[in-house]
């Protein structure tokens, strides 16, 4: 069992962990949540012993093996097959001395312990690992050398878990993963033998792999059996009856206050007063709930929308070598209203398709038809290193917007969440998520008709990636993304898109269509279409998507394309009661001034007129908005 105990850590004289105190039950796959910054990475490097703590500390079994991620792997001429054999210390040291020995009762006992380990099949269970990962028999054969930071991370990743340490630590290890990898990586996690503890904001690994959450918040640890939807629950139950505790303490206190503050100089009630006194002075506070609020993304709308489709490909190719396309016989077209999500491997071509999209590759052969008043808003995670790391938010929206006030200038930066403590702070000293913010708010500032997301959560946590979410489906035109996150996918997209053996193509399964195909262990290539034929040779189809899901889609967007003047009258209308709302708050705050209105009465009466005009026209218009919302909602349902 991993037992913390009472352990205070400072990290340059800031508290993150205050006298701190769990007990992790052994064997189990545990999760461990908490907001950015909070210390959860800090927590693991004292679990190796990387860090030393201010007070306490962590002990477990002195047998067991403690495995964490290393953050980068020797780019040198080690195969990627090797690298990963390398991980298993006690088997490589055993080899070695093998060769080397001649003493006949340490041969055999070498021999055994080899046999007892199984060394004989690591590099086929080494082998395993690294294709679950994404690298095929040719990638295993090759140098470290060859791979870029992310990929020698997916090597990192896999040299751990061949070593299968009783302890097993990882940190975000999706984030270098694409849906596939993460697919795998779930599946591999959850037969995993020994303790993990898995610092994650992946709700699905989590829901999926975890038997119970370590919450960190407000530098104290807490745990809950269960995945992360029941600590969801039970954490929301928990802060429930805190809030209905503290009402009744509160309304105590209150009562009790009011007796000695009325009986204490009374004789009779004296000996009461000074008994409640001493009550109100041993009666400890329920501490308030801190809500750390999130703040909402904004993804604004286009001023006008386009007519579909916005985007249209006819036989079209792309590549960074015209001779050499990475994709080909593009026949799609893209609508106003769609929501696509593109599914394929690391290295099949969505990130080179998403920069077609968006103009910053031209097809090689071929067409590509779009409008000339098409805006397109492009996020990919390399874009963060884009930024200058010694501006200021402020300075990047000054830049965006040159001919605002300064003061309009830092009224835009906090619409997107850069209050004054933020607006002024160097981008180099903000966190992950809030880089991700100021790059969001930058691509998507001038209301573009399309956004295009490319793995949009890896700095964002959980909380932050529920705001994703809400914003992707305010946002009014068309969506593209490319993630490995399938809550985002499953509750954003309506339509997939496989990117897969030189092409794209729509995909007419769901992720778990999907799933299931990936981990078919009779699978060798891609899935094919429904409609396509295969041989006795040919690896098996991606199961039919039950109940008819093309056509459940089909007729969702048909819907929304014959319902869209119903959502257009509805949004109008809601413009019109935002606006007579903001009119009444003007003629309220002339009204309130009274100085300006001495002496002047038949101003006063003037605004006061129009004052009830106004507020008679928005309860007429407010009418109509909620008549015009009732009738899309029963449009859309039926």
């Amino acid at each position: 069992m991993l037992h913390i105990n009472d352990l205070t850590f400072r990290m340059e004289g800031r508290l993150l962990l205050d006298h701190v105190t769990a007990a992790l039950p052994p064997g189990q796959k545990i999760g461990f949540v908490g907001r950015n910054g909070t210390g959860k990475s800090t927590l693991l490097k004292v679990i190796t012993g990387e860090y030393i703590t201010e007070t306490g500390g962590v002990s477990y079994p002195k047998n067991w093996r403690v495995g964490m991620v290393r953050q980068e792997v020797l780019a040198g001429p080690t195969t990627l097959l090797d690298t990963v054999l390398a991980a298993d210390l006690e088997r490589a040291s055993l080899l070695t001395e093998a060769e080397t020995a001649t003493d006949p009762n340490r041969i055999a006992e070498i021999h055994t312990r080899l046999s007892d380990m199984g060394a004989h099949a690591a590099p086929a269970r080494a082998a395993e690992i690294l294709a679950g990962l994404g690298f095929d028999e040719v990638a295993q054969a090759k140098p470290c050398s060859d791979f870029s930071g992310g990929w020698r991370m997916r090597v990192a990743l896999a040299a751990v878990l061949f070593s299968e340490p009783d302890l097993l630590l990882l940190d975000e290890p999706t984030n270098y993963l694409d849906l596939e990898g993460t697919i795998w990586l779930e599946d591999y996690l959850k037969s995993y033998p020994y303790t993990v503890l898995i610092v994650s904001h992946d709700r699905d690994l989590l829901n999926n792999v975890a038997e119970g959450i370590l919450h960190l918040e407000h530098k104290k640890l807490t745990f809950y059996s269960g995945n992360y939807d029941r600590f969801d629950r039970t954490r929301r139950e928990k802060l429930m009856l805190q809030m209905s505790m503290k009402k009744k303490q509160e309304d105590a206190r209150r009562h009790m206050e009011e007796f000695v503050e009325r009986f204490k100089a009374k004789a009779s009630k004296a000996r009461q007063a000074q008994s409640r006194m001493k009550a109100l002075a041993k009666m400890e506070p329920i501490a308030d709930i801190l809500n750390e609020r999130v703040m909402p993304f904004r993804f604004p709308a286009p001023d006008k929308p386009l007519a579909s489709p916005i985007i249209r490909l006819e036989h079209a190719s792309v590549g960074y070598d015209p001779e050499k396309p990475v994709l080909t016989k593009l026949d799609l077209r893209i609508d106003q209203d769609d929501r696509i999500a593109l599914l394929g491997a690391n290295g099949n071509g969505k990130s080179t398709f998403a920069k077609l999209l968006c103009d910053r590759l031209q097809v090689s052969a071929g067409n590509k038809y779009d409008s000339k008043k098409l805006r397109i808003a492009y996020f990919a995670q390399h874009q963060l290193d884009e930024l200058g790391m010694a501006e200021t938010p402020y300075e990047h929206f000054r830049t965006l917007v040159p001919t605002a006030t300064q003061a309009q200038t830092r009224a835009i930066a906090g619409s997107y969440g850069f209050g004054a403590d933020k607006a002024d702070t160097p981008v180099e000293k903000l966190s992950g998520g809030e880089k991700a913010r100021l790059l969001f708010a930058i691509a998507t500032y001038h209301k573009p008709h399309m956004i295009i997301l490319d793995e949009p959560t890896n700095h964002l946590d959980v909380d932050s990636r529920e705001a994703l979410v809400m914003a992707i489906n305010d946002y009014d035109g068309a969506f593209i993304l490319i993630s490995h996150d399938r809550h985002l996918v499953e509750t954003c997209a309506d339509r997939l898109w496989l990117v897969a053996d030189g092409t794209v193509s729509p995909y007419d399964g769901d992720l778990d269509d999907y799933r299931k195909w990936l981990l078919d262990p009779a699978r060798r290539i891609r899935p094919m279409a429904p409609d396509e034929e295969g041989s006795e040779d040919s690896e098996p189809a991606a199961p039919r998507p039950s109940n008819d899901k093309k056509e459940a889609r089909r007729i969702a967007a048909q819907k929304r394309e014959q319902n869209a003047p119903l959502k257009k009258k509805a949004q109008a209308l809601e413009k019109e009661v935002e606006k007579l709302q903001a009119d009444i708050a003007k003629l309220d705050a002339k009204l309130a001034d009274g100085a300006a209105l001495e002496g002047k009465a038949d101003e006063a009466s003037k605004l006061a007129k129009a004052r009830a005009d106004t507020l008679r026209a928005l309860a007429a218009a407010e009418d109509k908005w909620l008549e015009a919302v009732a009738a899309y909602d029963e449009a859309m349902a039926s």
